[in-house]
């Protein structure tokens, strides 16, 4: 899976033509969420409260 960013431990990742809704991976450790671009929430999975706040903030960013 491709790797689109890297930021304090945290690792975001994107398939091109994967399922919808289109979304990322967040991996984080032994945590991984997949988080919906537009609604900009968790899908599946679960990250740290602290974690969950700094991909929040991310993805906001570069939307």
């Amino acid at each position: 899976m491709p790797q689109i960013s890297y930021f304090l431990g945290v690792i975001i990742r994107m398939f091109y033509r994967d399922h919808n809704p289109p979304h990322f991976h967040a991996v984080y450790g032994d945590y991984e969420a997949l988080i919906d671009i537009q609604k900009n929430e968790i899908i599946s999975g679960t990250l740290p409260p602290r974690v969950l706040g700094l991909v929040v903030e991310w993805a906001a960013l570069h939307q």
